[in-house]
């Protein structure tokens, strides 16, 4: 409830003050109305869209093997430690799949909190203790139960809405100042068309440092949760042996979703924390 009370105000604040500042530079309002529904229709559409097939996607791009059976004991203990994971964090039993991959990592998705999926690496899975295992999945059990992926994308969705209309009011004034000019031509078409595609561009980076920012946040809850499911030592245990291994090799598209991220030049664009401040803030929390 909370989650869905902030997407309604986020919105009407945003349709709120583009209407004030549309009307102190004398846009029409009908046209800015009908520009706002359909911005809306594409930014949300586009996002619910993504988060509807978010398992289907990831279970191929990453050729993702579902357990329905488990072969041996530690597929065995891979589900049950799931199941007992997700009963303690009031969630259905998420799908349990397994990707074939050296890299240290692991993933939560799906479109609800009762309709997800938890996959883990072989290189994870075979490569840490049952302790660091253990804390890893309580990570990835904890994003299905906070909503993340539900609040990541009402949250895009916003920031798609905000981008595209943004973008294109700018430069319909950007026209229309040059179309105050003696010969009153405007931009034309494709010179207005490159002005749109460079705002978004400039907008959506700002769209991308929101979005990591709240995704860094997350992470922290994420590992609250791990260290609650499993134990705060094991947690950091797991964090630990992340440092050592290598960089995340996960698609771009997966990348938000995996225990690790891809290394940036500036926090801004990281959708994750650096490890040694995440076991910090473990570390405070122990103490």
């Amino acid at each position: 409830m909370t989650r869905i009370a902030l997407w309604i105000f986020t919105n009407l604040a945003i349709i709120v003050v583009v209407s004030i500042v549309m009307s102190l530079l004398g846009v029409n309002p009908s046209t800015m109305s009908g520009l706002l529904i359909m911005c809306a229709l594409f930014g949300f559409g586009g996002s619910f869209f993504s988060l509807m097939i978010s398992k289907w996607i990831a279970k191929r791009s990453m050729g993702c093997r579902v357990i329905e059976q488990p072969a041996d004991q530690t597929e065995r203990w891979l589900v049950d430690t799931v199941a007992r994971q997700a009963q303690q964090a009031g969630i259905a039993m998420p799908e349990v799949a397994i990707f074939d991959s050296a890299d240290m990592n692991a993933f939560a998705t799906g479109p609800s909190r009762n309709n997800s999926l938890v996959a883990v690496s072989t290189g994870l899975l075979y490569g840490m203790s049952q302790g660091e295992t253990e804390a890893v999945l309580g990570h990835e059990v904890s994003h299905v139960a906070n909503g993340d992926m539900v609040t990541m994308t009402l949250l895009q969705g916003v920031l798609n809405t905000f981008v595209m209309f943004a973008a294109r009011i700018i430069a319909s004034i950007i026209d229309n100042f040059f179309r105050s000019d003696e010969d009153g031509e405007g931009l034309g078409m494709f010179a207005h068309m490159f002005v749109v595609i460079i705002l978004e561009m400039l907008f959506g980076i700002l769209a991308a440092i929101i979005i990591n920012y709240y995704s860094r946040h997350r992470e922290y809850r994420a590992d609250e949760g791990g260290a609650e499911l499993s134990s705060v030592d094991k947690m950091i245990s797991a964090l630990q042996r992340l440092q050592s291994s290598h960089e995340s090799q996960m698609p771009s598209q997966m990348a938000a979703f995996g225990i690790t991220g891809k290394k940036s030049l500036s926090e801004l664009l990281m959708s994750h924390p650096p490890l040694d401040k995440r076991i910090d803030a473990l570390r405070q929390r122990r103490s």
